[in-house]
Formats: C-alpha cells, structure tokens, sequence
C-alpha cells in the first residue's frame, strides 16, 4: 500500500507516491548537504541511509492525512488571541508601526479530534536488563532502549562507566532530547516516545508512548522536552506546536497546551510557570494551573533554539538559529508593544548550546556551531565576552556542573568527544577529553546532586562518566 505526500499548490493538489519520493530522495542523497535543521559537513561524511531515514521519519510523523485534520478554532473567553501592534524589538531592531504579531492559542473541544496524539504510559519490562553476553550481537541487543552494552565495575575518573543503547535517537543538531530531573532521573525522546530511566538504580523506569488511534497511521515527533525544577513534572514539546505535561509520579497526564503554531524548540520552567520558545520566533509564558494558560508573549526576530531561565528566575535567555543571544528581564505578565531584551549579543553561529553559571549569576556560556567552534563566556550585565575558547569542532551541547564547578561541552568532528573545562572565567582551559562516541554528542545532562555525566550522541549510544 503506497502512502502519499500531498503537495498543495496555488491552483490544485500534486500527488507523489511515497516510493518515488524516496527513490529521488537517494538519488540526491550523495550530492547535497544535509537539510539546514541539522548542520553537518557535506552529504560525502555521511552515510546516505541517514539522510533517507531522517527525511522519511519526519514525512511519516509530521505529515497525517488531510482528512483527519481539524479545523482551526480562536478561544473565545479562554487564551485570546493578544496582537502586538508596533513597537516590539526584534533584538536590536524595531518594527513598523504598523507591523503586526499575533499569538494564537489553540484549544480542541471534546467532539473534536486533537491534531495531535496523546501519550500513554507504558511500564519497563526489564527482559534486556543484563549485560550483553561475550560473543553476543550488539546490533540486535542495541535494538531495546537503554540496554546495556558495555560497563566496568571499576570506577575511573573521565572514563565512560556505563554504555546503554538509545535507538531511534533523532540526529538533530537542534532538538533537545535529554533532561535529568533533581531526583536523577534521565528523560530521553527516543523516536516518538520518552523513556525514563533512573540514574540512581540504573533502571527503566518505563516510558511514554503515542497512544493508538484508529484510523491513523503517523506519529508525533518530539523536538523538546524539560523537567520541572521540582522534578514533579515532564513537559514534552513537539514539532506541529504541542506541549504535553505530565505528572511522572502518579503516571498520568496533566494537561495539553496548543500554544505554537510552529515547531516547539526549546522549554524552560520558572517555578511553576513554563516558558517555550517557538521556530517562528516566539516566546510564550504559560501557566499551566489557568483555565487561560497563556499570561504573557514576546518576539525575537529569528526562530528560538535554546531557552533558559537564569538559576535566580530574574531574567531569561533565549538563542536564535542566527547567533542571537538576547536576555529579557523577569516581567512576563502581559504582552507591551515595547518590551524588547535588555540586553543583545551576537556569535558567528547558532546559539544552541547554552547555559547559565550556577555560582555566577549574570555569567551565561554558549557554544558555536561548525562553522564557529568557539566556546564563549558573556557577562550579561555588560554584554560582553569576558573569555572564549576556539574548540575547532561543533559544540553541540552544554552544561554546568555545579558540584564540581566545571564547564562541560559536547561535540562533533572531529573526536566526537565530551570535554570538561575549567571554571576560571579569566582562562578557559580544558581539564578532561571524554572520548567513546563515534558520532557528534548532541546532548548533556548532568544531576546537581551527583557527579556523573550522562551523554547522548548520534551514534545511538548514551554513556554515563564518573568525574
């Protein structure tokens, strides 16, 4: 049976069959680079099996059929929608006053299908628990999430401990898939669901899975997801606009929040208010405990791709695809024409990778991309650069850890490597090469509480690393 792509023009629908979509999808494979969503090297460094399987998973999760497609509905008494009328900063840049932005939520009434589905929880079966067995095939065993591939029973510092299979993780350059609640437990998007695994224990727990819907052949895709500080609640952020709450301990869902009408890129909680930034370049502020969620909105001038509050919740920062990093300030009650960022800095690159210092408040790092490499230190209240480091790889990804008072970054080419540096603003100086992936590092996560540092990298393989 052959599935098909709908291709609307401006007078009359195309329609390709899925099989020549992706013949001509292999045929192109060995002569174009990859799509801009995932920055890599040219097409040639790269298997084209990749390339294929990444464009037809997204065809398949993010494209249903017309005929289940609802129709959009404006809240009437519940999430109006707010226009911004002249006036907003586009981080650095003011707009016409005549320009006007719109945010509209969405919400679905019971008779109606929800564009998107649902999550069900699902227990672990803890079949695949064990070590591999001497001898054994990894490509089959690797096939089950967070099977263990490798371990030792000696615990050295900068050596990975532990290697745990992650199959079906999207190799996505500007997704954030992994998170560590307080209480160490590991929440990873893996295809279209989220295993949670506990770090402590070093078991799965379980997992979140699309839940089954008659007459419906795709899957969602999940492009973000973030603990609350608490580490009560799982807020899962998609790419046709969702967020999905749910309440892990009791194991059931709290609420789903249609805020975005573009892909969700990034997630941040302040308390119990959660913020998430949009592709479109919108910055909503959500309180899920409202009838009326949506209590505040701002607009950057380029899509979002890394949001986080600063460890004192007084001001937010929020990276741009265009190398923006812009800080607002903690006022999000109600959207003003003239709110604009306080303060605006720039990179060469993607400002993907980033994170505030814990023990330093108004210090934020943040990593370049391919092109850049360059590991930076920026004092917020001055807007400056205080110290950089020229890595000579892609940064991936970034995190603090706080207990040991280190800076830890994750790469791509050439080594693939995790590397920890020193906390000395002045200098930046690398302390650790962690090397055991075999394809870039996109994600990093590390427990405030605890010293491991717990990696996920397009080679299918999380690795946990005992500092």
């Amino acid at each position: 049976m052959h599935m098909f792509l709908s291709l609307q023009g401006p007078n009359d629908g195309h329609h390709v069959s899925y099989r020549r979509f992706r013949r001509r999808i292999i045929q192109r494979s060995s002569s174009e680079g990859p799509a801009a969503s995932t920055p890599l090297a040219t097409g040639g460094q790269r298997e084209p099996r990749f390339d294929l399987e990444a464009v037809c998973q997204r065809l398949e999760l993010d494209s249903p059929p017309r005929d289940h497609e609802p129709a959009q509905r404006h809240l009437q008494g519940n999430l109006h929608e707010t226009e911004l009328a002249g006036g907003v900063s586009h981080c650095g840049g003011v707009t016409s006053p005549n320009t006007q932005h719109t945010f509209t939520a969405r919400r679905w009434t019971a008779t109606e299908n929800a564009p998107e589905q649902g999550f069900v929880w699902r227990a672990a079966i803890h079949e695949h628990g064990n070590v591999q067995q001497a001898g054994s095939d990894e490509r089959t065993h690797a096939l089950q999430p967070f099977a263990v591939l490798d371990s030792t029973s000696v615990s050295q510092c900068g050596k990975s401990v532990l290697k745990l299979a992650t199959p079906s993780l999207l190799n996505d350059y500007y997704t954030n898939l992994l998170d560590c609640s307080c209480d160490g437990i590991i929440a990873l998007a893996l295809g279209s669901s989220v295993y949670l695994w506990n770090s402590e224990t070093h078991a799965l727990v379980g997992h979140l899975a699309p839940s089954p819907q008659p007459g419906r052949a795709y899957l969602q895709t999940i492009s973000c997801l973030s603990w609350s500080r608490d580490g009560r609640t799982l807020c899962i952020g998609t790419r046709r606009g969702e967020m999905q709450l749910w309440d892990v301990e009791q194991k059931k869902s709290m609420r789903r929040l249609w805020s975005h009408q573009s892909v969700v890129m990034a997630l941040s909680w302040k308390q119990q208010l959660l913020s998430s930034g949009s592709v479109l370049g919108h910055i909503h502020h959500l309180d899920p405990r409202a009838p009326s969620p949506l209590v505040g909105a701002v607009v950057q001038k380029e899509a979002i791709c890394s949001l986080q509050w600063a460890p004192g919740e007084d001001c937010l920062a929020s990276g741009s695809t265009e190398g923006l990093l812009c800080i607002w300030d903690g006022d999000i009650a109600g959207v003003t024409r003239s709110h604009q960022p306080i303060t605006t800095m720039t990179q060469p690159s993607a400002v993907k990778a980033m994170g505030w210092c814990p023990w330093q408040r108004k210090m934020i790092a943040t990593g370049g991309g391919l092109k850049d490499g360059e590991l930076r230190i920026w004092d917020t209240d001055l807007g400056t650069c205080v110290t950089s480091a020229n890595t000579k790889s892609q940064i991936c990804s970034l995190r603090w850890a706080e207990k040991k008072r280190y800076l830890v970054t994750g790469h791509g080419l050439p080594h693939h490597q995790v590397t920890c540096w020193s906390s000395e603003f002045s200098s930046l100086s690398p302390l650790y090469q962690l090397r055991a992936h075999s394809d870039r590092v996109l994600h990093l996560a590390i427990n405030s509480d605890s010293t491991p540092i717990f990696s996920a990298g397009a080679d299918q393989r999380f690795h946990i690393w005992d500092m």
